[in-house]
Order: C-alpha cells, then structure tokens, then sequence
C-alpha cells in the first residue's frame, strides 16, 4: 500500500520561500508514476501546482512557474516543493499525490503565510 506523507513548516512569512517534502512508503518514486503537488486555498478549488515524473522531469503549472521548483531524493524516496516569494494568497492545504495506476494521496499539510 503506497503511503504519502507532507512535512514542513506550517507558517512562512510573505516573501519568503515555502518548502515541502513528501515522503513516499510502499513504492519507488522512480519505477513509475507522476509525483505531484497540488494545493487548496481556503474556499477555493484544488490547483495542480507541478509534478515529477518516476524519470526526473519536471512539469509545472504556468501560473506557477515562475516560482515553483519541485525537486527529488532518490535516496530518501521522497520529492519536494519549493515555492518562492510567497504572499498571503499562497496560504492553502498542499498535497502530495501520485498520479497514475490509482491516485494516492497525502493527508495533506496547511501553510499559513503571514507575518
């Protein structure tokens, strides 16, 4: 049974850099899949924010872009977020998912961002 799992800090000050880890059990994040992150902002809608594929490479939401980097430790088997010069629109439950044969997910990690 895979098993997701966010980790990081619950409340980042506007301007500063967001960073998320998923830690992945019950499965390889390299052997197949899409690892991906996606958020929900208070009263709002889930929002595909990026992915990692099982080979490395790395798609994101064109809103986004400019300020997402999701990353991976094969070592760890865990994949990560980094959102920069965040503000307080960027306050959500974000989710780790894989995508693919099934998708699972992570309970889900709230991120206040305010000063």
């Amino acid at each position: 049974q895979v098993q997701l799992q966010e980790s990081g800090p619950g409340l980042v000050k506007p301007s500063q850099m967001l960073s998320l880890a998923c830690t992945v059990s019950g499965g390889s994040i390299t052997t197949s899949y899409y690892w991906t992150w996606i958020r929900q902002p208070p009263g709002k809608g889930l929002e595909w924010m990026g992915h990692i594929t099982y080979d490395g490479r790395t798609y994101y939401s064109p809103s986004l872009k400019s300020r997402t980097s999701i990353s991976r430790d094969t070592s760890k088997n865990q994949f990560s977020l980094q959102l920069s010069s965040v503000t307080p629109e960027d306050t959500a439950v974000y989710y780790c998912v894989r995508r693919g044969g099934g998708a699972y997910w992570g309970q889900g990690t709230q991120v206040t961002v305010s000063s």
